[in-house]
């Protein structure tokens, strides 16, 4: 009989981060239904072990969700992005950064509703890493501020708004084309708009 693997005995902290590490696969396959006994099978330790670091599993459901919506990656990419290259590059590379994060995350958005309502402090935390992705893309699009109606913060929020709705097909369609924009389109729409720019006249000396 094949016995189970057990992980060696670690500090509170590693314990904590092995847990959050292991609970992170079966929220993002199964949702917040998971059960403490599949995230101990996961994690190689017994149901009890869970008990000992985190008081019940929704206190563990919550560590894991903030750890995938952590926005420190995101952020610290912003700040990477080049402020020299043009805006247009600037947001497109910012576009990708934040889709990509998306992506990952994109089965656990609905998990936070079901667990904010219950903590104050969570809810809280996961508004603060917004407002700071907010930030992030308004610092990125600050040196061009004379370039646009509306301001860098204005701006990061109608362009969060449509990284955010590429990502989930429109707020809860399924499919169409809303979740089919690539990164340039994403750029494209802000920055130009939707209405189709109509070739130019040809003025008369060119007919002639």
């Amino acid at each position: 009989m094949t016995r189970r693997r057990r992980v060696p005995a670690m500090a509170p902290d590693d314990r904590r981060a092995a847990l959050i590490a292991a609970t992170l696969p079966l929220l993002r396959e199964y949702g917040t239904a998971i059960s403490t006994r599949q995230i101990a099978e996961a994690a190689g330790v017994a149901e009890g072990t869970i008990f000992g670091v985190f008081p019940d599993k929704a206190s563990l459901l919550r560590a894991a969700l903030m750890s995938a919506f952590d926005p420190q990656p995101a952020v610290d990419a912003l700040a990477a992005i080049a402020t020299k290259a043009g805006l247009r590059a600037r947001l497109r590379e910012a576009v990708t950064t934040l889709r990509t994060g998306m992506c990952a995350n994109a089965n656990l958005m609905t998990a936070p509703r079901e667990l904010m309502a219950e903590d104050a402090e969570f809810r809280e935390r996961m508004i603060d890493g917004r407002r700071r992705m907010l930030a992030g893309l308004a610092a990125l699009i600050e040196p061009d501020r004379d370039r646009l109606r509306r301001s860098p913060e204005a701006t990061a929020q109608l362009l969060l708004m449509l990284i955010v709705a590429s990502v989930h097909r429109g707020f809860g369609q399924q499919g169409g084309e809303f979740g089919e924009m690539d990164d340039e389109e994403i750029v494209s729409d802000l920055l130009d708009g939707l209405l189709v720019r109509p070739s130019p006249t040809p003025s008369t000396e060119s007919l002639s």
